[in-house]
């Protein structure tokens, strides 16, 4: 793995060359592509089939409106659905089969332009660089007012946004592989910040052309925020459309851009974990457009590759933390936990979480995993894919029966099931241990060895100004995991940051002073008696829960200690 964060110069210096630019110049073309493409999917079905999958979407879509509307939304949303369900009711339902799919035919032909032209956004050259040049601008200063803690270092240049946003892991092979086929990001998800800053990373750092992404379809209730994400790329995804016309929709655009070779970043977990921990359930819908585009590219004559490229998010503390471990407390253990609304992000709480980030003791680690073809076999940087026992293989030979490429629906299914799988793997194995991280699962695994009678919401119901961690057996505990991980990098199932191999004192000192400097409860924190102690205990059971999958807390070994405070209370 990489230990320098060397800022690489841009692999296609010209926007002109870049795949995202050549396909919104032939956006028309590829909306109609679009419309054809989802068209021949959803006719598969049979007639009254096709008639009541358009019946259901036009009442989810009434639904939606009159539940869930947002100003984003296309003109004239419920007169357009009331037209289609008119269209509906008079010409297809209760008719014979011909005039039936005749019908159904001009009703999808209107819905699924729709829905295109609200997927496909556009790509503006003069936009992208505006955008560059105002976030670099705008991080730079910051990071260096935060960095000096002076408002008068403003101007200052000293500190540059690279020394805080770390990439590691196989960027050289990622930037061949981009000359040789077509990427995939999959990135955990842990903040709605993750976007803009995966892009600038892949863009300032790694050299790499701009990616197609989705953003959901709320953000651009933000007039400046929709103006932008409309001219950087973007496709909108709209979560609340469950209906399968509209997924159709949004699968064959995913799909037809692979194929057309453009460069592609989706996050598999389909929205931000709550729990804090590392996705290991992966969404199969856009997943299975990978595998799809890979075989289409090979029926139509072409030996070009899909690469996958794993990447996994580090953060000492997250923006929304306190509200996503609420929200999955609640999920997981309805009517044994309430939970308080998600409370809305204001522009002077994301700077103070920025500020907080680009102060000198803390930064963001990004890791790019292992990459993979679309089987989920590892690549070399010259693209040539390799089985489990190191054979060189050929993915086209996986698509192939009685001698050609064929679609076998049941086929790619498994096979996107396995890509899935393998993300997970290199998901666990990619990730780079934070001192925070670690300190804060040690406290936890102490916190719930000391109340051992309680289930996991007794634990966080107690309350945390009642209870004082141990400074020698936090130590203890720290160390004996820290030897733990270190054997597991050595097998490769896992990688370490310098501090967690570094010095143990400063590793726990850090790890306390980093994780908790944003939350105005700190998880973990030295109080002025110079003791450890926790003011939130579901907070510092999210950011535990990052190295949840290891079996790490089968292997503390306990020492018999006097009874806490809590336990005697208890």
């Amino acid at each position: 793995m990489e230990d320098k964060n060397k800022q690489h110069p841009q692999i296609w210096p010209n926007i002109e060359d870049w795949p995202i630019y050549k396909l919104h110049q032939d956006r028309k073309a590829f909306v109609k592509e679009i419309e054809e493409f989802t068209m021949d999917r959803v006719l598969r079905k049979k007639p009254t089939q096709v008639t009541d999958t358009i019946a259901k979407t036009v009442y989810k879509e009434q639904i939606r409106i009159k539940e869930e509307p947002w100003k984003v939304d296309p003109p004239k949303e419920r007169q357009f659905w009331s037209r289609i369900k008119k269209k509906l009711v008079k010409e297809s339902l209760d008719q014979p089969d011909n005039q039936a799919l005749k019908a159904n035919k001009e009703i999808l032909e209107t819905i699924i332009h729709r829905y295109a032209e609200e997927i496909v956004g556009t790509f503006k050259i003069s936009t992208f660089k505006f955008a560059r040049k105002f976030l670099y601008f705008f991080f730079t200063r910051l990071l260096n007012t935060a960095a000096g803690r002076n408002y008068k270092r403003i101007w200052s240049s000293e500190f540059k946004l690279q020394d805080k946003i770390k990439v590691r892991g196989e960027v050289e092979t990622i930037r061949q592989l981009m000359q040789k086929g077509t990427l995939v990001v999959a990135p955990t998800h842990f903040s709605n910040l993750d976007s803009i800053l995966i892009g600038y990373a892949l863009d300032e750092v790694v050299g790499l052309p701009s990616f197609a992404y989705g953003a959901g379809l709320n953000l651009y209730n933000f007039g400046p925020a929709a103006y932008y994400m409309n001219r950087l790329g973007a496709y909108r995804v709209d979560r609340r459309k469950k209906n399968s016309i509209y997924l159709e929709t949004l699968k064959g655009m995913s799909n037809l851009a692979i194929q057309r070779g453009v460069n592609s970043l989706f996050f598999p977990g389909g929205t931000r974990g709550r729990s804090g921990a590392l996705e290991n359930h992966l969404k199969l819908g856009l997943l299975g457009t990978i595998v799809e585009a890979q075989r289409g590219i090979f029926q139509n004559g072409k030996d070009d590759k899909v690469f996958v490229v794993p990447l996994i998010l580090g953060y000492h503390f997250v923006l929304e933390a306190k509200h996503l471990i609420e929200q999955h407390l609640r999920r997981v253990g309805r009517e044994q936990y309430f939970v308080s609304r998600d409370g809305s992000y204001s522009p002077r709480l994301i700077l103070k979480f920025i500020w907080q980030l680009f102060s000198k003791s803390n930064e963001i680690v990004i890791s790019l995993g292992q990459p993979m073809d679309v089987l989920g076999n590892p690549v070399d940087a010259e693209g040539n894919s390799y089985d489990k026992y190191g054979n060189k293989i050929e993915v086209k030979e996986y698509f192939v029966s009685d001698g050609e490429v064929t679609e076998d629906i049941q086929r790619e299914s498994q096979y996107t099931k396995t890509l899935a799988e393998k993300i997970v793997d290199r998901f666990k194995k990619d990730n780079i241990v934070l001192s925070s991280h670690l300190v804060a699962f040690a406290a936890f695994e102490i916190l719930k060895r000391h109340n051992s009678r309680l289930d996991l919401y007794g634990i966080l119901r107690l309350p945390p100004e009642d209870y004082e961690f141990s400074r020698e057996q936090l130590t203890d505990v720290i160390r004996q995991l820290r030897d733990v991980l270190v054997e597991m990098k050595k097998q490769g199932e896992v990688q370490l940051s310098g501090e967690v191999e570094g010095d143990l004192e400063n590793l726990i000192k850090m790890g306390i002073t980093r994780m908790g400097s944003f939350h105005t409860l700190n998880p973990l924190m030295i109080n002025k008696k110079g003791k450890i102690i926790s003011q939130n205990f579901k907070v510092l059971y999210y950011y535990h829960n990052r190295l949840e999958g290891y079996g790490l807390d089968s292997q503390i070994t306990w020492v018999r200690e006097e009874p806490t405070v809590m336990e005697i209370v208890g």
